[in-house]
């Protein structure tokens, strides 16, 4: 337990930080938590050294070099150039290689380095410095509020093969949870606000609502992975905690989920 507390309070000091800062900090380090968790998800899949793997790996440096200088101008471009160039080792070293596999470098992709890139996106976009805090809002604070929910209230398992105790009243809990320290957080932030928000309160709360409800399933998606390949852990870095994957598994969600909630509920 003391060595879990400990490597938390280290990993919270990183990030708040970076998210203080932003900038170079903020870019390299999510550009290196992202290729970390490349890594361990390719390592479960058994995919980590092959040159398929490789191309993934330098897809996503490209993508963030592409995201730094271009505002992301070209994301699709470079996509589309990782994945043919996977299905183009895969075609010519056949059968070396499995179709899973090819789909799998690809995911891993977007499901890990293009994901996370909206922690960074999130940051510099007008009034990033404010919003930036409730991708860890929706997803940090959902699992505190749904972890002492279920202990007081869980009676309905929510998925009882992926994760047995996770309970329908966690959920519930989690979720509101997340809801109302939205509102509250937008509510103090609101007077710093830059942009045009009808309400900073009411955005944040709706922002944070959707990123808690994807946290959810980001959870889940990690564990089902995990449970197929029949590991406890992604990995190893973080003591008490596991690896990048085991602790940015909802992150991974809320961070896209609040980019496009705050973007599309400033539009309505």
């Amino acid at each position: 337990m003391k060595t879990r507390v400990l490597s938390g309070i280290v990993l919270a000091i990183i990030m708040i930080s970076s998210l203080l800062t932003g900038g170079w900090y903020l870019y390299g380090l999510t550009l290196g938590i992202s290729l970390i968790g490349m890594f361990e998800l390719y390592r479960v899949l058994k995919i980590h050294n092959t040159v398929m793997a490789y191309i993934g790996y330098a897809a996503a440096v490209a993508y963030y070099i592409c995201m730094r200088l271009t505002g992301g101008k070209y994301d699709m471009l470079l996509l589309m150039i990782a994945m043919m160039a996977v299905m183009t080792v895969y075609v010519f070293t056949f059968p070396k290689h499995t179709s899973q596999e090819a789909v799998m470098v690809v995911f891993g992709l977007i499901y890990v380095a293009v994901a996370l890139s909206y922690i960074y996106k999130v940051r510099t976009i007008t009034d990033g410095i404010y919003i930036v805090w409730l991708i860890f809002v929706a997803s940090w604070g959902n699992d505190t509020f749904a972890y002492f929910t279920g202990v007081l209230f869980g009676k309905h398992k929510m998925a009882p093969v992926l994760s047995p105790k996770k309970s329908v009243e966690g959920a519930v809990g989690g979720i509101a949870g997340a809801t109302i320290l939205g509102l509250i957080y937008g509510y103090i932030v609101g007077p710093e606000i830059e942009g045009m928000f009808l309400s900073p309160a009411i955005t944040f709360a709706a922002a944070s609502c959707i990123g808690a409800l994807l946290a959810i399933v980001g959870d889940l998606c990690a564990s089902a992975i995990k449970r197929n390949y029949e590991i406890k852990d992604y990995g190893k870095l973080i003591p008490g905690h596991g690896g990048i994957m085991d602790r940015f598994d909802s992150v991974i969600f809320t961070a896209p989920a609040v980019y496009w909630a705050v973007f599309l509920i400033n539009r309505m």
